[in-house]
């Protein structure tokens, strides 16, 4: 099923490649605007500010959107339609949820956001549900499992299986609630959540899946935990707990001063407030599907209006590999020759597992993104590029097969980056790195530039790994050639070899 269409307005229209578009997210915590620009299959973000309105904050007690939540929340529209204005973004989509659909007074908030320039659509409970599935989907295109937003007015699940959404459900369970509801006694809310949760037939069949976290305040839970369990890489997007964490979530924020919360990297101070909710609600949820673990994803329902929108060729295509061949296109000093790169090296490696060959390819993708930074730091430069991206569709230890690559052919030798070898394996690590050092040389022989790589040859023949070319192509295997092939031979345990046909 497809989600209706969003009212769209239209601003001033650039002459521009590549489509930007503004996303405005009326939230019943807090309202968001993101500027995307690029393919819609894997947007890049030139603008994200979210601002902590509150709009749901006394809906329970009284029914509406209070004076003092109305009035910041249009100052924050005035705002970020001017920066759409400014951005000279292409068309904003606007969606309000829980707050706006539930408050006495959320049509006059449309009517005043309307005023400014900003036509927004109330989404339903099963749209957002199922634009929060497709956002899963979107960013990690094998899940299977449930999906969870949870927002401030309501939580969303949906069932996500085979790149489609089925079951959606949608409850008065956001976290802006549950504190009066525990408030009336834990087992009064317990029966009651169980109760919601009845409705959807679930756990049977859902037993042993993962549960996808997507929202603010699980995200923030998920930041705690990667603090805590001394996570090697900041990136939030695929981190996964076991469900114990959940339980274990809600007593460390039992002993834990807004203090300390506010020291740990990348926790957002204004969700502190209702993390203990969160975490309450999420130990309950996970407890009773069952779910064999946690994962949480930086796309949501924003990104699944996106991902709604394109045709089913494109959105078979690898988020990844799609990401970084724009990525290392738009950075490459001659034409981008990557395909052609991953091709020239792909022998060699022939015996590499189908999900390592990805991560190859994605390393060529970018594998000229670091040439204008200053010499000394180029290795350091592919590092941040390969690890720390805003990549979709790979996990932990994939990154640092990627960040290990990339440090490797922007001259960082043969040794493991610094900090490396945390979440990738031994055996992933050495792959990694020949990956890298065949990429340099083959970007030593070519200069970047096609030709070279289209008439010369790469193998491992008897023991040997030969780098063959025509006799006249000779003068390009100068020194610095063949001290890269020699290095990549030793690596592999093979004797460099030069042959001329």
């Amino acid at each position: 099923m497809k989600v209706g269409a969003l009212q769209i307005t239209r601003a001033k229209k650039p002459s521009r490649k590549n489509r930007r578009t503004a996303i405005i997210d009326i939230g019943s915590n807090s309202i968001r605007l993101v500027v995307y620009q690029g393919p819609a299959r894997v947007p890049a973000i030139l603008f994200n500010e979210k601002m902590m309105a509150g709009l749901g904050r006394e809906l329970s007690a009284t029914g509406a959107i209070s004076d003092d939540s109305f009035k910041l929340g249009i100052g924050a529209l005035k705002r970020f339609h001017r920066l759409c204005v400014q951005m000279e973004v292409d068309a904003i989509e606007s969606f309000a949820t829980a707050a706006v659909r539930d408050a006495s007074n959320g049509q006059d908030f449309l009517a005043a956001a309307l005023k400014i320039g900003i036509d927004t659509k109330i989404l339903q409970g099963e749209e957002e549900a199922e634009l929060a599935g497709l956002g899963v989907i979107s960013a990690i295109p094998e899940a299977n499992g449930i999906v969870g937003d949870l927002g401030g007015g309501s939580l969303e699940l949906a069932r996500v299986e085979n790149g489609q959404v089925t079951d959606r459900y949608s409850f008065p369970l956001g976290v802006l609630r549950i504190a009066e509801l525990r408030a009336k006694g834990k087992d009064k809310l317990k029966r009651q959540v169980r109760k919601m949760l009845k409705t959807t037939g679930w756990p049977k069949g859902v037993e042993d899946l993962p549960f996808y976290l997507v929202g603010g305040s699980w995200r923030s839970l998920a930041r705690l935990d990667m603090h805590d369990s001394g996570y090697p890489l900041p990136v939030i997007h695929h981190y996964q707990m076991e469900p114990s964490r959940a339980r274990r979530l809600v007593s460390r924020l039992a002993r834990l001063d807004k203090a300390k919360l506010k020291a740990v990297p990348g926790l957002s101070t204004s969700r502190i407030p209702t993390l203990d909710d969160a975490a309450w609600l999420l130990s309950f949820i996970v407890r009773y599907l069952g779910s064999s673990r946690m994962i949480v994803s930086a796309y949501g329902v924003r990104e699944g209006m996106l991902y709604q929108g394109i045709g089913k060729q494109e959105s078979k295509r690898d988020p990844l590999l799609m990401a970084t061949e724009d990525s290392g296109a738009s950075q490459a000093r001659f034409p981008a020759n990557s395909k052609l790169l991953g091709k020239w090296i792909a022998e060699i490696f022939s015996n590499d597992p189908v999900e390592w060959q990805r991560i190859r390819q994605a390393a060529c993708n970018l594998g000229d993104v670091a040439w204008r930074a200053n010499p000394n730091f180029r290795a350091e430069r592919g590092l941040v590029m390969g690890l720390h991206g805003n990549w979709i569709g790979i996990m932990g230890p994939e990154r640092e097969m990627l960040g290990q690559t990339l440090f490797t052919s922007f001259g960082g030798g043969a040794k493991v980056f610094p900090g490396g070898g945390k979440l990738a394996d031994e055996k992933a690590t050495e792959r990694a790195i020949c990956w890298g050092l065949a990429m340099r040389l083959a970007q030593r022989l070519s200069g970047g530039t096609r030709n070279p790589l289209e008439q010369t040859k790469l193998r491992k023949v008897d023991g040997r790994l030969e780098l063959s070319m025509a006799a006249d192509l000779q003068d390009l295997y100068g020194e610095a050639v063949a001290k890269r092939h020699e290095q990549l031979a030793n690596m592999m345990n093979l004797e460099a070899v030069l042959v001329t046909v």
